[in-house]
C-alpha cells in the first residue's frame, strides 16, 4: 500500500516542491501506526537552508491537503535537506559536490579522495594528488563527501575552475556541430 500510495502522491509532492524552487531529491511513504509519514527531501544547486525549508513544508502541505482524497488517512510530513552522508548517484550531486573533498569507491580499484571540478554528462572531473582525472559514473560503486576543517588550496580551486571553464567551453562547441 505505501508503495502504491507513494506512486500516486510523488506527482502532487514534486509539483510543489519545483514550484517552491528546489528539486525533489528523494521521496518516500510509510506507514506509521495509523498514520502515513511522508518523508520529503528536497535540495538546490544553491543548497537549502531551515527557512527555505519551512517554505517549502507548508507548499508540500498545502498540496497534500488539497489532495486528501489520495491519501484518505492522516499524515505526518517531514521536509528536510540531504545529509552530508548522502551518496552522490547522480549527476546533480556531483554538480552540487564542486570544489568539495569527496571519497570515491570504485567498482574496481583502490577508493580515493579528491576535489570535485566540472561535473559533465557521463563523468565528473576529480583533483586528486595534483592530478586531474575523470571519473565516469557508472564505474562508482560509492561516492561521499568528506568533511573538511580548513579551507581547500586556493591553487587547487583555481585549477579546478580554469578546468571546469575550458570543458565546458568544448561540451558547448561539440554540441552545437
Amino acid at each position: 500500500m505505501p508503495g502504491e500510495l507513494a506512486s500516486r502522491l510523488q506527482p502532487i509532492v514534486a509539483e510543489a516542491v519545483t514550484a517552491a524552487g528546489f528539486d525533489l531529491d528523494s521521496f518516500e511513504v510509510q506507514q506509521a501506526g495509523r498514520r502515513q509519514l511522508v518523508k520529503v527531501v528536497v535540495d538546490s544547486d544553491d543548497g537549502i537552508g531551515l527557512d527555505e525549508v519551512a517554505e517549502v513544508s507548508r507548499k508540500v502541505a498545502a498540496a497534500l491537503d488539497e489532495n486528501e482524497h489520495v491519501l484518505a488517512s492522516a499524515y505526518t510530513l517531514e521536509v528536510t535537506s540531504p545529509g552530508l552522508d548522502r551518496p552522490l548517484t547522480e549527476r546533480r550531486h556531483w554538480r552540487r559536490a564542486r570544489f568539495r573533498l569527496v571519497k570515491v569507491t570504485p567498482a574496481e580499484g583502490e577508493a580515493f579522495i579528491g576535489r570535485v571540478g566540472h561535473a559533465g554528462e557521463d563523468a565528473a572531473r576529480i583533483l586528486e594528488g595534483g592530478k586531474l582525472r575523470d571519473v565516469r559514473y557508472a564505474e562508482v560503486a560509492k561516492a561521499v563527501v568528506e568533511i573538511e576543517f580548513k579551507q581547500p588550496a586556493a591553487e587547487d580551486l583555481k585549477l579546478l575552475e580554469d578546468d571546469a571553464s575550458g570543458m565546458i567551453a568544448a561540451e558547448t562547441e561539440k554540441g552545437s556541430k
